[in-house]
C-alpha cells in the first residue's frame, strides 16, 4: 500500500491519498473435490497459521440437480486434507438464480451463519454455485465484519469465464438489477470444468453471450477464433469451451486491472456493453430470459445500432448477429415491441436506469470495429428503433 498526504498550512483541508494492491488466484482444474486434488487448498493461505482458520461453505441447490452427492463430496475433501480450513458445519444449501438476488432476508440467514461459526477475517467463505448466487454470497462475505476471504466456485459457463471473476457482488431491489453490493475482490476463484458436464443445453449457450461481448470490445482475433469454432462450442467439445472459458477470463480480468477504472468510480463501463437493454429486458420478462440470451440480444441491438449511427462499418452487425445464431441464441424477444402509456418503448428505460446505476453521465459502450469499443454518451431513440425493427426482421425471416 503506497500513500501521500497533501498538506498546505494555508488550507483548511488535508487531503489524502493511497492506493491498495489487490491480487487474487483464478484456478482452472477437473473435479476440485477429490480428496487428491490440492487446488483448492493451494488458493488458501493455511499453512503455518495458529490458530488453523475456519470455513463455512454455501451451495446454490439448483446445482445438486446435477451433482446430488455434492455437500458429502466437499465434507469428504475438507476432513482429508489437512492443508485445508476447518470446516466448520455442513455445507448450507440456498437457492440459485434470481430468487436469491430478489430476497434480502437471505444475505441476513448468511450473516447470521458466517458471524455464528465464527469466520472471521483470517477465516473463508466457499461459494459454489452459479453467477446470481456467487453475486449474493459475496455480498454477505464482503459486508460480514468488514469483509471477510471468499473463494468463489462457479458452476456454469456465465459465471466461469465473466462475473465469477470479477470484483462486483450484488443483489436487485424492487425489480432492479444489482441494486445493493460492493466491490470486493475475491480472495481466489476456483473454476472446475466438472460442473459443466451436467449444465442443460441453454445454460450452456447462455453463457457463451460473454465472450462474444468480450472479444468484441477488446480483441479481434479472438472473435475471429469464435467465428472458427462455432461448431465446436454448439456440440460443447470440451477443449473449445475450456479455451473460451480461459480466454474470456483473461479478457475480463485484463480490462480489471489495466481499464484504469476497476471499482467503476466514473462513468463508462465497457464489460456492459450490450447490458442496458439485456438488463431492463431481464426486468421486463421477469427473469423468463436468462442474463446471457438477453446480453446475445443487447450485444445484437448495440452492434446493429453501431452501424447506424455510423461507427461500425456496414456488415459488422451481420456477422456479430450470425456468430450468435450459429452458437444457438435467439436475437428477439416481444418485449423489445412493449410500450408504455405514452407510446415510448419500455426497454428504452434501460438507458436512464443504466446512468442512474452509477450517476454522473450516460456513458454506453458501441463498436468502433470487431474488437474495438467506443464511449458514447447519448443513443438515438429513433435508431434504437430502427435496430429492434432490423432485428424483428430477422426473426421473420
Amino acid at each position: 500500500m503506497t500513500s501521500t498526504l497533501h498538506s498546505d498550512i494555508r488550507s483548511p483541508i488535508l487531503r489524502q491519498r493511497f492506493a491498495v494492491t489487490f491480487e487474487y488466484a483464478v484456478a482452472f482444474t477437473r473435479d476440485a473435490f477429490d480428496p487428491a486434488n490440492s487446488t483448492l487448498a493451494d488458493t488458501m493461505d493455511t499453512m503455518g497459521t495458529d490458530p488453523r482458520p475456519r470455513c463455512l461453505v454455501f451451495v446454490d441447490m439448483g446445482v445438486l440437480a446435477g451433482h446430488p452427492a455434492l455437500p458429502d463430496a466437499i465434507a469428504a475433501h475438507f476432513a482429508a486434507r489437512d492443508d485445508l480450513p476447518a470446516l466448520v458445519a455442513p455445507p448450507r444449501l440456498l437457492p440459485g438464480g434470481e430468487a436469491v438476488k430478489n430476497d434480502p432476508a437471505l444475505i441476513g440467514q448468511m450473516h447470521d451463519a458466517i458471524l455464528g461459526h465464527g469466520i472471521d477475517r483470517h477465516s473463508y467463505v466457499l461459494a459454489v454455485g452459479g453467477g446470481a448466487f456467487l453475486d449474493a454470497v459475496g455480498l454477505a462475505a464482503s459486508t460480514a465484519h468488514r469483509g471477510v476471504r471468499l473463494v468463489r466456485m462457479p458452476t456454469t459457463v456465465l459465471a466461469q469465464n465473466d462475473s465469477g471473476v470479477g470484483v462486483k457482488s450484488a443483489i436487485n431491489l424492487n425489480g432492479a438489477k444489482n441494486q445493493i453490493g460492493t466491490f470486493a475482490p475475491p480472495w481466489a476463484v476456483v473454476n472446475d470444468a466438472v460442473f459443466l458436464d451436467s449444465l442443460p443445453q441453454r445454460d450452456r449457450i447462455a453463457g457463451m453471450a460473454e465472450a462474444v461481448k468480450v472479444a468484441l470490445i477488446r480483441d479481434g482475433s479472438f472473435f475471429e477464433w469464435l467465428e472458427r469454432s462455432a461448431d465446436a462450442l454448439t456440440l460443447f467439445e470440451a477443449d473449445a469451451v475450456a479455451h473460451l472459458i480461459r480466454r474470456c477470463a483473461e479478457l475480463h480480468m485484463r480490462q480489471i486491472a489495466e481499464g484504469g477504472d476497476p471499482f467503476e468510480q466514473g462513468s463508462a463501463r465497457p464489460l456492459d456493453f450490450g447490458h442496458w437493454a439485456a438488463h431492463k429486458l431481464e426486468t421486463l420478462t421477469r427473469s423468463h430470459l436468462r442474463h446471457g440470451e438477453a446480453v446475445a440480444i443487447g450485444i445484437a441491438l448495440d452492434t446493429r445500432y453501431s452501424v447506424l449511427a455510423g461507427l461500425l462499418p456496414e456488415g459488422g452487425d451481420l456477422r456479430v448477429a450470425v456468430l450468435l445464431e450459429h452458437l444457438g441464441f435467439r436475437l428477439w424477444h416481444p418485449a423489445l415491441t412493449r410500450r408504455d402509456a405514452a407510446g415510448r418503448l419500455q426497454v428504452l428505460a434501460g438507458l436512464e436506469e443504466f446512468r442512474e446505476h452509477l450517476g454522473g453521465r450516460l456513458t454506453i459502450t458501441l463498436l468502433a470495429g470487431i474488437g474495438r469499443g467506443v464511449e458514447v454518451n447519448a443513443m438515438d431513440a429513433a435508431l434504437v428503433e430502427s435496430a429492434i425493427g432490423w432485428l424483428s426482421a430477422r426473426e421473420a425471416a
